[in-house]
């Protein structure tokens, strides 16, 4: 098959030119060995009469390096690129990074360099036009000048709409520098410090190409938390630029903004259809299952349950966290938890069968069991517009709502393999297997018929990785036998136990601390409290959850191959809806009847 390069294109970009959407052939890459946080390719690219060999791929591109789409002799259309001048003292050096890319041709299919084609050496990018570092302007954003933000500094010649560069082109060696970015988060301002004296804020701004974190110190922090707002754009420039920290930025990114006196915001007043907008990189629920612990994803699903508000007590420091669980469903008939934590807790809308999409949550797994923990650079939409959302929406309402998933935060191993399938204590008893290393994981619908009261609350060792019970040894300390040492402080936490029942019989169960926390509806230190100062209030707590109807997912093993524990994972209130459509399937399955 015959492949037609944008012959003569390279010259045209080099020489300061516009040539839209060139179709060129990659000739090699090269890793660059400086970037060791998201690792960056040099690209040796061929548009058939010129090579160039200092093309800069974005980081968002890597994947199609990963999966072999782009490879040796690869023909691809460049969409989207920016043409930078790297000084140095012998001469300057012009590169293209490449933002946006379509695969005409994978390598393999090629097998051949096209043409003959030669290095390009033109004049030296300092005699360029003046026009780069550019990226073309559109016309709106030739047409209006940026709006200054209120009680900010303004220098007119620190912005400039029609020099702006991409968030994936901006290093510390960058002097001067404006991109046009929308915010597509904003924190809380939080404090720091002992006398908690300091504040911040965090901004995650993004553009076409990439995506970046901003952070606000104190007086920066005062001057601009209220000037930006969510989901709008804005011109920024002189801020300080540094490696990121990836203990706690997981953006796609080498570097994260820090505002300075001096930084300059203004907004952008052009047409919102030119704007930059939120990029995914959407996975498969199924698909996660197989990603190793601390990726990072993006994803979109159905909500499918969607858990009350909780708070749940720092070890370490004391501070209380607000918490919510909502389980997303995809098409791929696969289900996974979410976590959200703080402000995206407490004021993020979460409803049932609202379609959400996320952008860099944390991939976590704890006992086999896969799940995903929103960062504070996580990105969180509810149905968004988008082609993947219209395509979800319409399997969910055409049977996904009722279809049998793979639950992948569950656990696994067992035989009711994560399902969410409903099982009854009857069907459970059948599948259990006495083996000592092998735990199994299944779902069912039962009634909490009795719970202990005696014992619930227990003194636990203060250290953050250990929650054993600590031996009161009368001299105003208290042991960790698993740590070895003693302590005059401790936490509390819960050991809950009971008997749940369904039609088929009843079974003994047994909650830990977060579990049991959320079927009381009361954390550790609040159940102590009622013990020690309220009996009747501690009475009717476990008063109150008899007879309640839970959706319980259970882990069944044996304590030295004799004795039998059952742990509750985790409990969802009932949903209705749900259940009245697994019955109505059943009943069309055993009876035949279509209801």
């Amino acid at each position: 098959m015959p492949y037609t390069l944008s012959n003569g294109s390279l010259e045209i970009i080099m020489k300061g030119g516009v040539y839209e959407n060139p179709v060129i052939q990659v000739l090699g890459f090269l890793k660059l060995e400086e970037y060791s946080i998201n690792e960056k390719y040099r690209l040796q690219i061929s548009d058939g009469k010129y090579y160039h060999g200092y093309a800069i791929l974005a980081t968002q591109l890597n994947h199609k390096l990963y999966s072999g789409e782009l490879s040796l002799f690869s023909v691809v259309q460049i969409n989207k690129f920016e043409t930078v001048v790297l000084h140095n003292n012998e001469n300057d050096r012009k590169i293209i990074i490449i933002l946006d890319i379509n695969i005409i041709a994978r390598g393999k299919e090629v097998g051949r360099k096209l043409g003959n084609p030669q290095l390009w050496i033109g004049a030296s990018a300092s005699a360029a036009p003046a026009q780069t570092p550019t990226l073309k302007a559109s016309p709106a954003s030739t047409s209006r000048t940026p709006t200054p933000l209120a009680g900010t500094s303004f220098n007119t010649s620190a912005i400039d709409s029609k020099f702006t560069i991409p968030i994936a082109s901006l290093t510390p060696y960058k002097s001067k520098w404006c991109i046009k970015a929308r915010v597509v988060k904003k924190d809380e301002v939080k404090t720091y410090g002992k006398l908690n004296n300091g504040k911040y804020f965090k901004l995650v701004l993004c553009d076409d190409g990439g995506e970046i974190a901003a952070t606000a110190f104190n007086d920066d922090c005062d001057k601009f938390y209220s000037k930006i707002e969510v989901d709008r754009v804005y011109y920024i420039s002189s801020c300080k630029i540094k490696l990121a920290n990836k203990q706690f930025n997981k953006l796609n990114n080498d570097y994260e903004l820090v505002f300075q006196t001096d930084t300059v915001i203004a907004e952008c007043c052009d047409n919102v259809s030119t704007l930059p907008t939120v990029k995914y990189d959407f996975l498969s629920i199924s698909d996660i299952a197989n990603k190793s612990p601390d990726a990072i994803i993006d994803v979109i699903g159905v909500c499918k349950i969607a858990s009350d508000l909780q708070e749940r007590t720092t070890k370490s420091t004391g501070k209380i966290l607000k918490k919510r669980e909502m389980t997303l469903v995809d098409q791929s008939h696969s289900a996974i938890t979410v976590q959200l934590w703080g402000n995206d807790a407490e004021k993020f809308v979460i409803t049932t069968n609202t379609i959400i999409a996320l952008k860099g949550a944390l991939l976590i797994e704890f006992n086999g069991c896969k799940s995903l923990s929103c960062l504070s650079t996580t990105i969180l939409q509810s149905n968004p517009d988008l082609p993947d959302a219209h395509r979800l929406r319409g399997w969910y309402d055409h049977g996904g709502a009722s279809a049998d998933l793979v639950n992948i935060s569950t656990g696994g191993g067992g035989s009711a393999g994560g399902r969410t399938e409903w099982i009854t204590l009857k069907e459970a008893q059948t599948r259990r297997t006495r083996c000592a290393d092998k735990s199994e994981y299944y779902n069912l619908l039962g009634v909490i018929i009795y719970t202990l009261s005696d014992n619930v609350v227990y003194k636990a060792c203060p250290q953050e990785n250990c929650n054993k019970k600590l031996e009161n040894i009368e001299n105003g300390m208290f042991l960790c036998k698993k740590c070895g040492k003693e302590y005059p402080n401790f936490k509390y936490r819960l050991l809950l136990g009971g008997t749940i029942s369904d039609p088929t019989g009843d079974h003994k169960i047994t909650a830990f601390n977060e579990v049991a926390e959320s079927l009381l509806g009361k954390s550790a230190n609040e159940v102590s409290y009622l013990l020690q100062n309220d009996n009747e209030g501690y009475g009717r707590l476990f008063d109150e959850i008899n007879f309640k109807t839970f959706l319980f997912n259970l882990r069944d093993n044996y304590d030295n191959q004799t004795r039998l524990q059952t742990v509750v994972m985790s409990a969802q209130p009932l949903n209705y809806k749900d259940a009245n459509s697994r019955l109505i399937k059943s009943i069309r399955a055993l009876s035949e009847i279509q209801v």
